[in-house]
């Protein structure tokens, strides 16, 4: 997993929380690395997975609601830091039918190991509902959500999002835009 992840769940955790529960979940993570990410730098993502279920432990807070929330979080973060990738889309579903087909060939140009998930992407008749499909084999699906729900907001977007699991780690999100 790519180091901007780490780096931007740690500065979601310090600007939520403060400095001393990022020393605190990683204390108690005991991550190989030692919490010292760089932005370009690749980590395994257990260590991410370790970090998530010790803030759990501290804060009693669900680890899906963590991930969710670190996924809202990160898509506004990223959004601001890439506003190119954001040209062009009229709404939030027209953002997310790019993800995989433009946001992600971009990603791999200047980050080729970066080990991405799919989106599979159908727009239904009416235009109003998009079908997408998260696979990944990090069961990373709660941060897909809040990713989503990120981009609602971003685009001021009134919708629903259902989730339904899908056989072999995928899982298939039904948003429906007002």
């Amino acid at each position: 997993m790519k180091g901007v992840v780490f780096v931007e769940f740690l500065k979601m955790v310090e600007a939520e929380h403060g400095l001393d529960m990022v020393d605190d979940i990683i204390e108690q993570a005991d991550v190989p690395s030692g919490g010292a990410y760089t932005a370009v730098g690749t980590y395994d993502h257990k260590e991410m997975v370790d970090l998530v279920v010790s803030m759990s432990k501290i804060t009693g807070v669900p680890t899906g609601e963590l991930l969710s929330a670190f996924g809202s979080y990160l898509f506004s973060s990223l959004a601001n830091a890439h506003p190119v990738f954001m040209d062009g889309a009229r709404d939030a579903l027209d953002f997310l039918e790019k993800v995989e087909t433009y946001i992600h060939v971009e990603v791999r140009k200047l980050y080729p190991d970066a080990e991405l998930p799919t989106f599979e992407c159908e727009r239904q008749p009416g235009g109003k509902v998009l079908h997408m499909i998260y696979s990944s084999s990090r069961h990373l699906e709660d941060v897909c959500d809040g990713l989503i729900q990120g981009c609602l907001k971003w685009f001021h977007s009134d919708a629903e999002v259902e989730r339904q699991p899908l056989e072999g780690g995928r899982e298939l999100f039904i948003i429906k835009t007002s």
